[in-house]
Protein backbone atom coordinates (compact mmCIF):
# COMPACT_ATOMS: atom_id res chain seq x y z
CA UNK A 1 0.00 0.00 0.00
CA UNK A 2 1.58 3.45 -1.05
CA UNK A 3 1.02 6.05 1.80
CA UNK A 4 1.00 9.01 -0.89
CA UNK A 5 -2.09 7.34 -3.37
CA UNK A 6 -5.77 7.98 -2.51
CA UNK A 7 -7.11 4.99 -0.89
CA UNK A 8 -10.64 3.44 -2.24
CA UNK A 9 -13.50 1.67 -0.69
CA UNK A 10 -15.30 -1.06 -2.44
CA UNK A 11 -18.64 -0.86 -1.27
CA UNK A 12 -20.56 -4.44 -2.87
CA UNK A 13 -18.61 -7.19 -4.16
CA UNK A 14 -18.91 -11.26 -3.95
CA UNK A 15 -15.55 -12.63 -3.50
CA UNK A 16 -16.76 -15.71 -1.83
CA UNK A 17 -17.15 -16.52 -5.64
CA UNK A 18 -15.20 -19.20 -6.81
CA UNK A 19 -14.02 -17.25 -9.60
CA UNK A 20 -12.61 -14.52 -8.00
CA UNK A 21 -8.92 -14.27 -8.66
CA UNK A 22 -7.16 -15.43 -5.55
CA UNK A 23 -10.07 -16.46 -4.24
CA UNK A 24 -11.57 -14.28 -0.63
CA UNK A 25 -8.32 -14.21 1.39
CA UNK A 26 -6.28 -13.14 -1.74
CA UNK A 27 -8.63 -10.85 -3.15
CA UNK A 28 -8.64 -8.66 0.13
CA UNK A 29 -4.98 -8.81 0.56
CA UNK A 30 -4.36 -7.54 -3.19
CA UNK A 31 -7.57 -5.24 -2.57
CA UNK A 32 -5.34 -3.28 0.53
CA UNK A 33 -1.96 -3.70 -1.79
CA UNK A 34 -3.39 -1.23 -4.11
CA UNK A 35 -5.04 1.34 -1.62
CA UNK A 36 -8.70 -0.50 -1.29
CA UNK A 37 -8.76 -0.26 2.66
CA UNK A 38 -12.09 -0.93 3.38
CA UNK A 39 -14.49 -3.92 1.37
CA UNK A 40 -18.74 -4.43 1.79
CA UNK A 41 -19.52 -8.03 0.85
CA UNK A 42 -22.53 -8.74 -0.01
CA UNK A 43 -25.11 -11.71 0.66
CA UNK A 44 -27.58 -12.92 -1.81
CA UNK A 45 -29.26 -15.89 0.02
CA UNK A 46 -28.84 -17.95 3.30
CA UNK A 47 -25.18 -19.55 1.67
CA UNK A 48 -23.28 -16.39 0.73
CA UNK A 49 -24.51 -14.26 3.24
CA UNK A 50 -23.06 -16.84 5.65
CA UNK A 51 -19.99 -16.74 3.41
CA UNK A 52 -19.77 -12.90 3.56
CA UNK A 53 -20.19 -12.87 7.39
CA UNK A 54 -16.87 -15.33 7.73
CA UNK A 55 -15.27 -13.63 5.30
CA UNK A 56 -15.34 -10.45 7.54
CA UNK A 57 -15.22 -12.26 10.82
CA UNK A 58 -11.37 -12.80 9.17
CA UNK A 59 -10.69 -9.25 7.95
CA UNK A 60 -11.06 -6.03 10.28
CA UNK A 61 -11.01 -4.20 6.97
CA UNK A 62 -13.89 -5.68 5.71
CA UNK A 63 -17.76 -5.76 6.28
CA UNK A 64 -20.83 -7.87 5.22
CA UNK A 65 -24.26 -7.99 4.32
CA UNK A 66 -27.69 -9.76 5.14
CA UNK A 67 -29.78 -10.70 1.93
CA UNK A 68 -31.87 -12.00 -0.65
CA UNK A 69 -31.52 -11.13 -4.67
CA UNK A 70 -34.72 -10.47 -6.10
CA UNK A 71 -33.89 -13.93 -8.62
CA UNK A 72 -33.95 -15.99 -5.18
CA UNK A 73 -37.03 -14.15 -3.95
CA UNK A 74 -38.43 -17.29 -4.29
CA UNK A 75 -36.63 -19.33 -1.31
CA UNK A 76 -38.77 -16.93 0.74
CA UNK A 77 -37.42 -13.83 3.36
CA UNK A 78 -37.57 -16.00 6.27
CA UNK A 79 -34.82 -17.73 4.69
CA UNK A 80 -32.18 -15.11 5.47
CA UNK A 81 -33.95 -13.53 8.83
CA UNK A 82 -32.65 -16.04 11.21
CA UNK A 83 -28.95 -14.01 10.32
CA UNK A 84 -30.67 -10.65 12.44
CA UNK A 85 -33.57 -11.61 14.16
CA UNK A 86 -33.76 -10.41 17.30
CA UNK A 87 -30.16 -8.96 16.66
CA UNK A 88 -28.96 -5.90 18.67
CA UNK A 89 -26.85 -2.71 17.85
CA UNK A 90 -24.31 -4.45 19.52
CA UNK A 91 -24.70 -7.90 17.86
CA UNK A 92 -24.95 -6.63 14.64
CA UNK A 93 -21.84 -4.59 15.22
CA UNK A 94 -19.55 -8.00 16.79
CA UNK A 95 -20.82 -9.58 13.29
CA UNK A 96 -19.68 -7.05 11.13
CA UNK A 97 -23.42 -6.43 9.51
CA UNK A 98 -23.68 -3.45 7.88
CA UNK A 99 -26.67 -3.14 5.80
CA UNK A 100 -29.50 -5.36 4.38
CA UNK A 101 -29.51 -6.71 0.85
CA UNK A 102 -28.87 -7.14 -1.85
CA UNK A 103 -32.35 -7.12 -2.26
CA UNK A 104 -34.93 -5.63 -4.99
CA UNK A 105 -36.40 -6.55 -8.50
CA UNK A 106 -35.07 -7.59 -11.65
CA UNK A 107 -37.83 -7.67 -14.39
CA UNK A 108 -35.13 -8.71 -16.76
CA UNK A 109 -34.57 -12.28 -15.72
CA UNK A 110 -37.85 -12.70 -13.60
CA UNK A 111 -35.94 -15.85 -12.24
CA UNK A 112 -38.97 -15.26 -9.30
CA UNK A 113 -42.41 -14.22 -9.90
CA UNK A 114 -42.71 -10.23 -10.00
CA UNK A 115 -45.13 -10.22 -6.75
CA UNK A 116 -43.01 -12.95 -5.00
CA UNK A 117 -40.09 -9.91 -5.50
CA UNK A 118 -42.17 -7.26 -4.71
CA UNK A 119 -43.55 -8.63 -1.55
CA UNK A 120 -39.60 -9.67 -0.50
CA UNK A 121 -38.41 -6.19 -1.29
CA UNK A 122 -40.88 -4.52 1.34
CA UNK A 123 -39.72 -7.25 4.06
CA UNK A 124 -35.55 -5.95 3.58
CA UNK A 125 -37.06 -2.83 3.65
CA UNK A 126 -38.88 -3.02 7.05
CA UNK A 127 -36.32 -5.18 8.25
CA UNK A 128 -33.03 -2.27 7.21
CA UNK A 129 -35.51 0.26 9.41
CA UNK A 130 -36.17 -1.97 12.11
CA UNK A 131 -32.51 -2.47 12.80
CA UNK A 132 -31.11 1.17 11.35
CA UNK A 133 -29.23 -0.64 8.55
CA UNK A 134 -28.35 0.51 5.17
CA UNK A 135 -30.79 -1.23 2.30
CA UNK A 136 -28.63 -1.86 -0.57
CA UNK A 137 -30.86 -2.27 -3.99
CA UNK A 138 -30.75 -4.53 -7.13
CA UNK A 139 -32.83 -3.05 -9.61
CA UNK A 140 -32.84 -3.66 -13.34
CA UNK A 141 -35.31 -3.24 -15.83
CA UNK A 142 -37.89 -2.03 -13.08
CA UNK A 143 -37.59 1.65 -12.30
CA UNK A 144 -41.31 2.55 -11.79
CA UNK A 145 -41.85 -0.73 -9.53
CA UNK A 146 -38.92 -0.14 -7.44
CA UNK A 147 -39.49 3.44 -6.66
CA UNK A 148 -43.23 2.52 -6.38
CA UNK A 149 -41.96 -0.33 -3.20
CA UNK A 150 -40.16 2.75 -1.75
CA UNK A 151 -42.41 5.11 -1.76
CA UNK A 152 -45.16 2.54 -0.45
CA UNK A 153 -43.15 1.36 2.20
CA UNK A 154 -40.90 4.50 3.07
CA UNK A 155 -37.58 5.23 2.65
CA UNK A 156 -34.74 3.71 5.08
CA UNK A 157 -33.00 6.71 6.13
CA UNK A 158 -29.86 5.40 4.22
CA UNK A 159 -29.96 3.25 0.86
CA UNK A 160 -28.20 2.63 -1.96
CA UNK A 161 -28.82 1.51 -5.33
CA UNK A 162 -25.38 -1.03 -6.14
CA UNK A 163 -24.15 -1.07 -9.80
CA UNK A 164 -26.31 2.47 -11.17
CA UNK A 165 -27.53 1.48 -14.72
CA UNK A 166 -29.94 3.94 -15.31
CA UNK A 167 -29.41 7.62 -16.90
CA UNK A 168 -29.82 10.99 -15.64
CA UNK A 169 -34.29 10.42 -15.11
CA UNK A 170 -33.74 7.61 -12.84
CA UNK A 171 -30.40 9.02 -11.01
CA UNK A 172 -32.51 12.18 -9.87
CA UNK A 173 -35.25 10.06 -8.80
CA UNK A 174 -33.02 8.20 -6.49
CA UNK A 175 -31.21 10.97 -5.52
CA UNK A 176 -34.25 12.84 -4.61
CA UNK A 177 -35.22 10.53 -2.54
CA UNK A 178 -32.33 10.65 -0.41
CA UNK A 179 -30.24 7.88 -1.80
CA UNK A 180 -26.74 6.90 -2.87
CA UNK A 181 -25.30 6.41 -6.19
CA UNK A 182 -22.82 3.05 -6.40
CA UNK A 183 -21.03 3.10 -10.09
CA UNK A 184 -19.25 -0.14 -10.91
CA UNK A 185 -16.89 -1.12 -13.91
CA UNK A 186 -20.14 -0.81 -16.41
CA UNK A 187 -19.23 2.77 -16.26
CA UNK A 188 -15.92 2.38 -17.90
CA UNK A 189 -18.01 0.40 -20.68
CA UNK A 190 -17.81 1.58 -24.47
CA UNK A 191 -21.31 1.94 -25.25
CA UNK A 192 -22.42 2.93 -20.90
CA UNK A 193 -23.11 6.39 -22.06
CA UNK A 194 -26.24 6.61 -19.85
CA UNK A 195 -24.71 5.48 -16.53
CA UNK A 196 -21.48 8.18 -17.59
CA UNK A 197 -24.22 11.03 -17.90
CA UNK A 198 -26.14 9.69 -14.89
CA UNK A 199 -22.26 10.27 -13.32
CA UNK A 200 -21.80 13.61 -14.02
CA UNK A 201 -25.22 14.36 -12.88
CA UNK A 202 -24.53 12.34 -9.36
CA UNK A 203 -24.09 15.30 -6.58
CA UNK A 204 -20.66 14.28 -4.76
CA UNK A 205 -22.35 13.65 -1.64
CA UNK A 206 -24.28 10.88 -3.12
CA UNK A 207 -21.31 9.10 -5.06
CA UNK A 208 -19.95 5.73 -4.36
CA UNK A 209 -17.39 3.39 -5.81
CA UNK A 210 -17.79 -0.45 -6.24
CA UNK A 211 -16.81 -3.72 -8.22
CA UNK A 212 -19.22 -6.07 -8.40
CA UNK A 213 -16.77 -8.58 -7.95
CA UNK A 214 -15.74 -10.90 -9.35
CA UNK A 215 -18.48 -9.65 -12.26
CA UNK A 216 -18.54 -6.78 -14.23
CA UNK A 217 -14.24 -6.26 -14.46
CA UNK A 218 -13.81 -2.53 -15.80
CA UNK A 219 -11.25 -1.86 -18.95
CA UNK A 220 -8.87 -2.32 -19.36
CA UNK A 221 -9.86 -5.57 -17.21
CA UNK A 222 -13.11 -6.02 -19.30
CA UNK A 223 -13.37 -9.56 -20.07
CA UNK A 224 -11.66 -10.99 -17.52
CA UNK A 225 -12.51 -11.83 -13.62
CA UNK A 226 -13.07 -9.17 -11.41
CA UNK A 227 -11.55 -7.82 -7.77
CA UNK A 228 -11.65 -5.38 -5.24
CA UNK A 229 -8.60 -4.18 -6.26
CA UNK A 230 -9.78 -2.83 -9.39
CA UNK A 231 -12.56 -0.53 -8.01
CA UNK A 232 -9.42 2.46 -8.44
CA UNK A 233 -10.61 2.01 -12.23
CA UNK A 234 -14.06 3.17 -11.41
CA UNK A 235 -12.42 6.25 -9.56
CA UNK A 236 -10.37 7.08 -12.26
CA UNK A 237 -13.54 6.70 -15.17
CA UNK A 238 -15.46 9.11 -12.81
CA UNK A 239 -12.88 11.74 -12.21
CA UNK A 240 -12.90 11.75 -15.79
CA UNK A 241 -16.39 12.13 -16.45
CA UNK A 242 -17.06 14.85 -13.89
CA UNK A 243 -13.68 17.01 -14.93
CA UNK A 244 -12.42 16.07 -10.69
CA UNK A 245 -9.22 15.68 -9.76
CA UNK A 246 -8.37 11.61 -9.09
CA UNK A 247 -7.52 12.42 -4.89
CA UNK A 248 -10.88 14.26 -5.07
CA UNK A 249 -13.10 11.52 -5.98
CA UNK A 250 -11.56 9.26 -3.70
CA UNK A 251 -12.03 11.03 -0.76
CA UNK A 252 -15.32 12.21 -1.26
CA UNK A 253 -16.33 8.14 -2.73
CA UNK A 254 -14.51 7.40 0.76
CA UNK A 255 -16.63 9.94 2.95
CA UNK A 256 -19.58 8.93 1.19
CA UNK A 257 -19.15 5.24 2.16
CA UNK A 258 -18.17 5.92 5.98
CA UNK A 259 -21.93 8.03 5.38
CA UNK A 260 -24.09 5.52 3.46
CA UNK A 261 -22.90 2.63 5.96
CA UNK A 262 -21.38 4.08 9.19
CA UNK A 263 -20.48 0.75 10.88
CA UNK A 264 -17.36 0.97 8.32
CA UNK A 265 -15.97 4.45 9.77
CA UNK A 266 -15.76 2.87 13.65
Amino acid sequence: MNGSAPTWVDTHCHVYDERTPGGADGSIANALAHDVTKVIVIGTDADTTRLALDIAARHDNVWATVGLHPHDAKLGFDTIAPYVSGASADDLRSKRIVAIGECGLDFYYDHSDRAVQRTVFAQHIALAKQLDLTLVIHTRNAWPDTFDVLDAEGMPERTVFHCFTGDVDEAREAVRRGAWLSFSGIVTFNKADDIRRAAQFCPSEKLLTETDAPWLAPVPHRGKENEPAHVRYVGECLAQVRGEHLSDIARITVENAHAAFPGIAR
